[in-house]
């Protein structure tokens, strides 16, 4: 992720202008391959928040830190 910008590296919590630390990276079995990946950025007050949303879905793949 060093070609990204610090614009593009805030989570992805509605409202919430924090730097990103997490990537949760999820797909929607219904609409993608088994092998796509979509990525959420998340700060630290967010990543299990936006992971549970996720998860409760069957959405949510792997979560790393960025």
């Amino acid at each position: 992720m060093s070609d990204v910008t610090a614009e593009e590296m805030l989570c992805s919590a509605k409202g919430c202008r924090r730097t990103a630390t997490w990537a949760l990276e999820w797909n929607n079995p219904k609409l993608h391959t088994p092998d796509r990946r979509k990525t959420w950025l998340a700060c630290d007050e967010h990543r299990e928040s936006l992971s549970e949303f996720l998860d409760r879905r069957g959405f949510l793949r792997n979560v790393t830190s960025t």
